[in-house]
């Protein structure tokens, strides 16, 4: 439940994140002006100077909870169209997965880019300022939070497919009718805008194919100082949605510096003690885990369906701990409960 205590605020002096009429512009700018007070610093953290010791706890899903306080998100910007009609909640979901024990935040802009927002309508002015809005809502966020308590608390600015922004499922198959060098671009133009933020890295998330991920190393090149995980769905225990291998996905990443970690999502957690493995085997990169719940999607009747291992997460986080997983977390129909569970299994592990 979305309350004025998870939003950190007190009666005499509300947060500015309770407030239901705030807008993206008034995010943007008491982000950016702390930003010109801590060393003026108004790009991400390059790659030699992150320092991601102590990280290990990712957070959950972020429609999962948007559609327990009401939201509908029966729009082609999902999640993302929250940012603009009730940007206070998605900071009410920050604050209760740092709550829960998450070290790491993940920006609400999965669905956000220009060729999505053009699909329906909007400029591409209004995609990009809606990227920097994610990362600023966060940010605020993790500021509020450490003025309470002081921990390390990551944002990572958090990116979907080029399937994402046909807004037709093509993100769980990787078929696309487009060329490398449009893949190459959709995602530079992302990274441009980001780059300017105070996220700490990227999270290239639900990669369905390997030539997505070449994509991805492509457009990285084209930003050197900038860091990424990059975070594949897969269909069974050692292949992407697309059909490749994992391991030779993997493989094709294990020599980039930029690729501070591979990872797993969006993908069913009985599969993850094989796919943990298929990495670990060609890679000595950090491995991030962050499933589904278990259940399935049934897009024709635009409900989940199967049966949730939701409350399993703690003892599965151990498995997968062992297994060499060094980030966990949740990704569709998870929520705080999985991630509290989650972080209190690792607890001094």
């Amino acid at each position: 439940m979305v309350t004025r205590k998870a939003l950190g605020a007190s009666p005499g002096c509300p947060s500015p994140l309770l407030r239901r009429d705030i807008s993206l512009h008034e995010l943007l700018f008491p982000a950016a002006r702390r930003s010109c007070r801590e060393n003026h610093r108004k790009q991400m953290k390059r790659l030699n100077q992150l320092d991601l010791d102590g990280l290990q706890v990712l957070d959950g899903g972020m429609a999962t909870e948007l559609e327990r306080v009401g939201c509908s998100l029966r729009n082609p910007l999902w999640s993302a169209q929250v940012l603009e009609t009730a940007p206070h909640l998605i900071a009410a979901v920050h604050r209760e997965y740092l709550e829960a024990g998450a070290d790491c935040l993940v920006t609400a802009s999965y669905q956000v880019s220009q060729k999505g927002f053009l699909e329906i309508g909007r400029s591409p002015a209004a995609a990009d300022e809606a990227l920097r809005a994610a990362v600023a809502l966060a940010e605020e966020v993790r500021h509020s939070y450490r003025s309470v308590r002081p921990k390390k608390i990551w944002i990572a600015a958090g990116l979907g497919p080029y399937g994402a922004a046909l807004h037709n499922g093509a993100e769980y198959h990787g078929n696309y009718s487009c060329s490398f060098e449009e893949l190459v671009g959709f995602h530079s133009g992302r990274l441009a805008v980001l780059q300017e933020t105070r996220a700490d890295f990227i999270a290239f998330e639900t990669i369905p194919s390997a030539e997505e991920a070449c994509a991805i190393l492509a457009a990285l090149r084209q930003f050197p100082s900038l860091a990424a995980l990059i975070s594949f769905t897969c269909r069974d225990g050692g292949h992407l949605a697309h059909g490749e291998s994992l391991a030779g996905a993997a493989r094709q990443l294990d020599g980039e510096e930029q690729v501070i970690a591979i990872g797993v999502n969006c993908t069913h957690p009985a599969f993850l003690l094989p796919l943990i493995g298929e990495i670990a085997a060609v890679t000595r990169k950090r491995i991030a885990v962050y499933p589904n719940s278990g259940e399935q999607w049934d897009a024709a009747q635009h409900r989940w369906t199967g049966e949730s291992l939701a409350g399993s997460f703690g003892a599965m986080a151990l498995q997968w701990r062992a297994a060499g997983a060094q980030w966990i977390g949740g990704c569709c129909r998870t929520g705080p409960d999985e991630v509290r569970a989650i972080a209190r299994a690792l607890e001094g592990v």
